[in-house]
């Protein structure tokens, strides 16, 4: 049977819409298939922790003159516990090396009032820049760095916080901050947040930071804290040292 070439083309055009049909419910289909994979990636992957994005000023000081940047505004404490203080002699302008004065609490904050550099007997061979602060009507000095051969190191960045902590992290709840104040660890509170509470902590030898077991001395008050997914879920006495 001869196809006349008007129905010839009505079949081309039949199939060619047929094709387009299938084509664009094909696409569809795949569309589909595609944005719910990324819907369950979503729903699977773990939520962006703000805490990362948190990124505090640094005043990276190179000298003596630069170092005194720190007495223009009061600084906190990063890692409590860890920090040595010394008597100041403020008449004298001169650091009791002699004797410990005790050690920088967590988030405390401080208004330092001098930055100098002094000679301590722990370190022969090079000199020592103190920062300089007032407590309790008593004057203490603590290290931030050192010079050897007129070459200075400063740690001061990364002892410190020259911005308040509680605008840092803002988005913590209300709670955590209450308990981080008053120097406390609650369930369910991540590394962080604990060491802004209670200070220093030593990770024992097993674990990665969120999922580990840390005992922290706290000032005498020692505390071993059990991590899970980066949240305090056990909390019991540490050992004593």
């Amino acid at each position: 049977m001869q196809i006349s070439p008007e129905l010839k083309q009505r079949i081309q055009l039949v199939l060619i819409v047929a094709l387009l049909v299938s084509g664009t419910r094909l696409a569809f289909v795949l569309y589909q298939r595609h944005e719910s994979a990324i819907e369950q990636a979503k729903k699977q992957a773990p939520p962006l922790n703000p805490d990362y994005y948190v990124i505090p000023k640094k005043l990276y000081p190179y000298d003596l003159k630069s170092a005194h940047q720190l007495t223009e505004e009061p600084v906190w404490v990063k890692v409590g516990y860890g920090y040595t203080l010394y008597p100041y002699d403020s008449a004298r302008h001169h650091v009791d090396f002699s004797k410990e004065a005790g050690k920088l609490l967590p988030l405390e904050k401080l208004q330092i009032k001098d930055v100098i550099v002094e000679v301590a007997p722990q370190s022969p061979g090079e000199r020592q820049v103190m920062a300089v602060f007032e407590k309790d009507g008593k004057s203490y000095a603590f290290f931030i760095g050192s010079i050897k051969e007129d070459n200075y190191k400063f740690y001061s960045d990364d002892m410190l916080f020259i911005q308040d902590p509680h605008e840092l992290y803002k988005h913590w709840p209300a709670e955590v901050w209450e308990a981080i104040d008053k120097h406390q660890v609650k369930p369910g509170m991540s590394e962080l947040q604990t060491d802004f509470a209670i200070g220093l902590g030593i990770p024992e030898s097993t674990g990665q930071p969120g999922n580990r077991t840390v005992n922290y001395p706290n000032g005498g008050n020692p505390l071993s804290i059990t991590y899970r997914d980066d949240k305090a879920a056990e909390i019991k006495p540490g050992p004593t040292s």
